[in-house]
């Protein structure tokens, strides 16, 4: 039977260690690091380099033909034990019918020297569930691996070892920071752990490393931006707007960003007056123990006035960007300078 969740990956680890391979696999999930990684770990059981041209395949939006795609899984491994077939970013519920067709008769009878391995990078894997036979041909003879984002532990782990690696030493808070400031993926902190290295010239990695070579998200950067104004840093504060319009994000990107994080403080005001903790807002918003922490840290510095306050000038700022009321920057400048007037009362 298929496996959709965490098990999976468990699963998956087992069967490489083991040496034992599932016959069909359907990879997706928004870590693409881990995704390679275990594709990679796939190929290298399964297929010797000296053989490669003859028993490995792969098929992407260009190159899959149903026939070919048939072909090579039926294809004898050559002076080898196995064949592996990858196929990359095809949706096979939205294959024409006749193929549908097709394809649920390959799946549902995969030679036992070959592996299948589907990839979903730049598709979404959606299974259609009222395409019936084909899901069924999918979840009963395939196993089903998400690659989801790790979660902070794990993460700020991976992190310390891989500067460890580089003979560079970062403390756990650091590396919260760095998770903070990336989009918190694997395949993103592995290029800014190597610059990172790169530029530090002691063994001890310090904020001023990250910062100076890290460019962060703009979701970090509006996060920073509201931390500012909480801090009285109002020059700071601008000084991340005009950092955010200099990566070219829309204007009414940044305002949807900004305002997302003044509901979240919000939010966090409410539960702070309600005597609860970070944990409840980390319940609430799917959030990282770090982004929390530093959230809650923002709330009481806030009154519940500035908080409603704060809601009303942002949907105004929206209304007047939407209306051309006046240049989209000036309007977020002028907002920034209304949120850090509110903040000084």
């Amino acid at each position: 039977m298929a496996k959709q969740d965490f098990s999976a990956l468990q699963e998956l680890k087992a069967a490489i260690k083991a040496k034992k391979p599932e016959r069909l696999y359907f990879f997706h999930g928004e870590e693409m690091f881990l995704l390679r990684y275990y594709l990679g770990q796939v190929k290298k059981l399964l297929i010797d380099e000296l053989t490669e041209s003859f028993n490995f395949h792969r098929f992407t939006n260009e190159t899959f033909a149903m026939q070919d795609f048939a072909d090579a899984v039926e294809n004898l491994p050559m002076m080898a034990d196995h064949t592996m077939v990858q196929v990359d970013d095809i949706d096979l519920f939205k294959l024409a019918e006749s193929d549908r067709s097709k394809i649920i008769e390959i799946l549902s009878d995969i030679p036992e020297y070959c592996t299948v391995v589907f990839t979903y990078e730049t598709v979404n894997w959606k299974p259609d569930k009222r395409l019936k036979l084909l899901y069924d041909a999918v979840s009963k003879n395939g196993q089903i691996v998400e690659f989801a984002k790790q979660d902070q532990r794990e993460l700020i782990s991976w992190i310390i070892r891989h500067f460890a690696a580089l003979k560079k030493r970062i403390t756990p808070d650091l590396c919260a920071y760095l998770i903070d400031i990336t989009d918190g993926t694997m395949t993103s902190l592995r290029s800014e752990i190597s610059k990172i290295a790169s530029y530090s010239g002691a063994e001890d990695i310090c904020k001023a490393d990250i910062d100076a070579v890290t460019e962060p998200v703009p979701d970090a950067v509006a996060f920073q931006m509201a931390s500012d104004i909480s801090s009285g840093k109002y020059d700071n504060a601008m000084t991340k707007l005009q950092q955010l319009l200099k990566m070219q994000e829309e204007p009414l990107t940044i305002l949807g960003t900004i305002g997302s994080h003044f509901r979240r403080i919000g939010t966090a005001r409410t539960l702070l007056d309600n005597g609860k903790n970070a944990s409840e807002l980390m319940r609430l918003y799917g959030m990282a123990d770090y982004a929390a922490r530093k959230t809650m840290e923002s709330a009481r510095r806030f009154s519940p006035a500035f908080c409603k306050r704060a809601s009303e000038l942002i949907l105004e700022t929206d209304r007047k960007i939407k209306t051309s009321f006046d240049t989209p920057q000036r309007l977020l400048e002028i907002l920034i300078l209304q949120l850090a007037q509110e903040a000084s009362r």
